[in-house]
């Protein structure tokens, strides 16, 4: 069966944070590191959470008032690992960075809660601009929570191109072990999972030809009809029979039509900022827009390669590196909003194997040991 992650059953006690869709634990749960147990406050960025990673439960609550002591009476010890992506808005690059926004108190409550916790092993993701000077105090600060025992890589910029996804969107990586736990990690080693980036042509070029098939559970059905069209990427998350959800196309005026036409591969429409993929390159990053609380600011959406029209959000998870398989939200606003969040699963894979890898090795060595 094809399908590039599979998902497994977890073998570990894993604590996914600010979960959001669940790009992180997706890549996760490939490794064999899905999360136990997921958190996150928002109902409607996690709506598709739960079919999605059947294996995990999902809290639906703010993780600055969850204790390390309610998570083990709640799943028991040893904790083997904890992930999450604290929210990145304020300290975007392109956002007002205002050092009241309270979401910056977050990143403290994550490491809080590894210092808590204790785990083998603990990967924090953000935005490149935490590592920036006006942000850089809030990180140091809360890896001083952090017992010394733990050996910390980064910050580490990471690009999911520079891993074989067909986006280039690069993030903040912050990732720690505990040596006694864990076979030792280096950047040296996740430099070497390093592999060329997917074209745009190799992620969505098969979805041209495509047939709507009915709805399932308030999200449009569609199938892919010329079963010879695809890449190795595109073919690596293609989902058994072939059918994927969230194709519905943007209704654009003849105006737009008329200005998207003229916009040339890799160039921006000069009105709507929005770029035009080129079919030979990778994809910008994918924004997430801001929710109601927030003003309901929709996110720049590319525009097709050929078509006069901005992506759909099937094509954006592609390009993303998410497996058809997955859902997002019937509505097209709170899907990109969704895969805006995410990191790419292409890229957590790539890091959580690794992980896993060096965990098996620290097994298998206290088993010799006796």
């Amino acid at each position: 069966m094809e399908g590039a992650l599979t998902l497994e059953k977890p073998r570990s006690n894993i604590i996914d944070l600010f979960c959001g869709c669940g790009g992180l634990s997706l890549g996760a749960a490939k490794s064999g590191l899905g999360a136990t147990l997921a958190f996150d406050v928002d109902p409607t960025l996690t709506s598709s959470f739960q079919s999605n990673h059947p294996n995990a439960e999902l809290k639906l609550t703010d993780v600055s008032h969850v204790t390390g002591a309610d998570i083990r009476r709640h799943i028991g010890s040893p904790i083997d690992g904890v992930f999450g992506g604290p929210p990145c808005q304020a300290f975007s690059s392109i956002g007002q960075r205002r050092i009241d926004d309270p979401r910056r108190t977050l990143i403290g409550h994550f490491f809080r809660l590894v210092a808590e916790l204790e785990p083998a092993f603990f990967v924090m993701e953000n935005v490149r601009g935490l590592g920036f000077a006006d942000a850089r105090p809030v990180l140091e600060n809360a890896l001083e929570i952090v017992p010394a025992r733990y050996k910390v890589l980064g910050p580490l910029v990471l690009n999911a191109a520079d891993f074989g996804a067909a986006t280039n969107r690069p993030r903040l990586f912050v990732i720690g072990f505990d040596p006694n736990r864990l076979s030792s990690l280096s950047v040296i080693d996740f430099e070497n999972r390093k592999r060329p980036a997917a074209t745009v042509r190799d992620a969505i070029s098969d979805l041209v030809n495509v047939r709507p098939v009915t709805s399932v559970e308030g999200l449009d059905l569609w199938k892919i009809s010329d079963l010879g069209a695809g890449s190795e990427y595109s073919n690596s998350l293609r989902s058994f029979d072939n059918t994927f959800t969230g194709n519905q196309r943007t209704a654009h005026t003849p105006e737009v039509i008329r200005r998207f036409k003229d916009v040339l591969p890799g160039k921006l429409d000069p009105v709507g900022r929005h770029p035009r993929l080129d079919w030979n390159g990778q994809c910008p990053t994918l924004r997430a827009g801001t929710g109601s609380d927030r003003g309901s600011y929709q996110s720049v959406r590319p525009i097709h390669p050929d078509e006069p029209r901005v992506i759909t959000v099937r094509e954006g998870a592609r390009l993303q590196g998410f497996p058809d398989s997955f859902k997002f939200h019937s509505t097209i606003w709170h899907s990109y909003r969704m895969i805006g969040n995410s990191v790419s699963p292409i890229l957590s894979a790539a890091i959580f194997s690794l992980i896993a890898e060096r965990l098996e090795s620290s097994l298998k060595l206290k088993m010799a040991r006796g």
